[in-house]
């Protein structure tokens, strides 16, 4: 089977595309490798996909409906679609609006459109969001609820996606399906995301924003049962046994529908950094906050229908997935051991700069010299060369030179003695 994933190297996007060249199936991927976070981890989840033969990808935005044709055009009969690309990021959508309409309604619905075209396309099944539900606070969430009081504009328009999407079920009998994601976490995962923020901040000793004082849980799923839900409903085309929201039985309704994926399992956030902390081998520095605009307080999936429909059954609890993922954390940034892991910009191992190295010796060396320019993570940068046009004199005898003339930096070039300072400034010391 072929399958076009849009979105691919995203988090999800990556991890579903190697679970299905794992299983011999063809795939196309496009994305367009925006810098809503570091494009060096976009491209290091294609680079561990670039090597299989089956796998082929394309720089496009979604939004670029004739760009889409172009690659959509030329799928065979009976490919698959799985439509993961959007603007995630509840907060980031308070600051840029507009993306959000853009990559996820735009973006959806000219996914939908070459779809319809294209005539041939066995099944689509795209991203949704356990932010659809608001501020609900009947739990388990269950696809029935209500969803038209979106607190969010992301959530706003994950919402619109579906409503267009079981439009066009509707009018053109398109099979399609919308899973509802819950917190997901794992290798590979976004920077934005807060087991990505919580590792980093821990490893580099900068305190932890917890929201709400840390009253809140969430419904954090791993992505390997994410990635297990999400090709059980892809491979299940809606349609011939019913097309209900909850995947019931069938009643007439459009092929059309609506799945959670979550670990139906809700931990308390506290709880969650101390996973995080023992994983780390340190100690959090917390900074409690009040409640974020735009969040909620708790999250949990009502996944009935999905185990019923999809066989879904989540597994991994925190205890198991966290140490995974602070595993590859250290791992992709070259953080072998907890006490190489000060850095203050962690960097993937091939774009360290020097003085970002982990070095425990570096390190110390630097303590006793007791340099400026204190980096924020607390391991000490060399000395900073001055301003162009201008040299700092140390005034401090060159060791091994009686004493005569003073040692001055000029950027650009390498230390070099200096003579005519007057004697009484030779040995003034730092």
């Amino acid at each position: 089977m072929t399958v076009l994933i849009t979105g691919v190297a995203g988090f999800i996007g990556m991890s579903c595309a190697a679970a299905l060249l794992a299983r011999g199936d063809a795939v196309v991927g496009i994305d367009n490798l925006n810098a809503y976070y570091d494009p060096a981890l976009k491209k290091a989840r294609l680079d561990r996909l670039a090597a299989n033969e089956r796998f082929r990808f394309e720089k496009i935005d979604v939004a670029d409906a004739e760009a889409v044709a172009r690659i959509v055009g030329g799928l065979p009969d009976g490919t698959a679609v799985l439509h993961l690309a959007a603007q995630a990021g509840v907060r980031y959508s308070l600051e840029n609006p507009g993306a959000y309409v853009e990559t996820n309604v735009r973006g959806q619905l000219s996914v939908l459109e070459v779809v319809r075209h294209h005539g041939g396309i066995r099944h689509l099944a795209y991203a949704s969001s356990s932010s659809v539900y608001g501020g609900n606070t009947k739990m388990p969430f269950a696809v029935e609820d209500r969803v038209d009081r979106p607190i969010s504009l992301y959530a706003a328009t994950k919402r619109s996606a579906e409503a267009m999407s079981w439009c066009y079920a509707h009018l053109y009998g398109l099979p399609q399906t919308g899973l509802r994601y819950f917190t997901v976490y794992g290798p590979w995962g976004r920077p934005d995301m807060s087991a990505y923020i919580f590792t980093r901040a821990i490893l580099s000793g900068a305190p932890i924003p917890v929201f709400n004082h840390g009253d809140m849980r969430r419904d954090f799923t791993f992505i390997d049962d994410i990635v297990a839900g999400t090709l059980a409903a892809l491979d299940r085309t809606p349609g011939s046994d019913g097309g209900t929201e909850a995947g019931s039985a069938d009643n007439g309704e459009p092929p059309h529908r609506l799945y959670n994926l979550g670990n139906n399992r809700p931990e308390r956030l506290m709880d969650f950094i101390g996973e995080i902390e023992k994983a780390c081998g340190r100690k959090a520095v917390l900074d409690m906050q009040p409640m974020q605009p735009g969040d909620v307080k708790e999250t949990c999936a009502d996944i009935e229908a999905s185990e019923r429909d999809l066989g879904f059954s989540p597994k991994t609890t925190i205890a198991e997935g966290i140490p995974r993922f602070v595993a590859w954390f250290r791992d992709y940034h070259g953080l072998r051991t907890p006490e190489c892991a000060g850095v203050s910009a962690i960097r993937p191992r091939n774009q360290r700069r020097f003085h970002e190295r982990p070095d425990t010796r570096f390190e110390r060396q630097s303590r006793r010299r007791r340099c400026t320019g204190r980096l924020a993570s607390g391991l000490e940068a060399r000395r900073p060369l001055p301003v162009a046009g201008r040299s700092c004199a140390r005034r401090r005898p060159r060791p091994g030179c009686g004493g005569g003339g003073t040692f001055r930096r000029t950027p650009g070039r390498p230390d070099r003695r200096t003579f005519g300072q007057p004697a009484g400034r030779r040995h003034r010391g730092l």
